[in-house]
């Protein structure tokens, strides 16, 4: 068995390891979206939507369709919409069982992120579906996400990770998505048939 090293079980520890923050960082928090939160989830075509279920089991489901697909309904009230996918919907069904929802929005080539904390439910259709609408398709449903904490995030993570930076990236330092596929999920099929797939058809088929 590895060696889990010196676990940290309670507030005092882990307070004595980290410090307290300063109270213009405790005190960031908002209940309400700001015209600034606003002008972001416009600029972003990307969110990270966590969620756990009943038992405390996690998911974290990346979300993304041209910027501002995340529609703001109100200074409280976000929509995010469902297109067709795989069909394992983990994420919603944790919402199902528990409501409590986190989004990470992010724009390209910005450091700092928007969070997101609030209680969601499902919806199958709306009036504001058609403003959904992307290449003549409509959501297949939507998260509905009642605000209840939102903050921006600092860019320490992204400047470490150098993210952003092009001369960081290695994307071939590991197996390409056919190698994948073959290896853990479709087995039965070659790697010239997963090619094929994850082709350029794959592109063709996002709505």
């Amino acid at each position: 068995m590895t060696d889990e090293g010196h676990r940290i079980e309670s507030v005092e520890q882990l307070r004595a390891l980290v410090g307290e923050p300063l109270p213009r960082v405790r005190d960031k928090v908002r209940t309400s979206l700001h015209e600034l939160d606003r002008q972001w989830i416009a600029a972003s075509p990307f969110c990270v939507v966590s969620t756990a279920g009943a038992d405390g089991r996690c998911d974290s489901s990346p979300k993304g369709d041209p910027a501002g697909f995340v529609k703001v309904l109100d200074d409280t009230t976000l929509a995010l919409p469902e297109r067709k996918g795989n069909k394992r919907v983990d994420g919603y069904l944790n919402v199902l069982e528990n409501p409590h929802v986190g989004l990470l929005f992010v724009v390209p080539g910005r450091g700092d992120t928007l969070r997101v904390n609030g209680r969601a439910h499902l919806v199958s259709d709306a009036p504001w579906f058609d403003e959904m609408e992307v290449e003549g398709h409509r959501p297949v449903l939507a998260l509905v996400v009642e605000v209840e904490e939102v903050f921006f995030h600092c860019a320490k993570a992204f400047m470490r990770s150098r993210l952003w930076h092009p001369a960081s990236w290695d994307p071939m330092a590991v197996g390409s998505r056919p190698q994948i596929a073959k290896a853990l999920e479709r087995p039965e099929d070659s790697v010239e048939e997963l090619e094929r797939y994850y082709g350029k058809q794959y592109s063709t088929g996002l709505y």
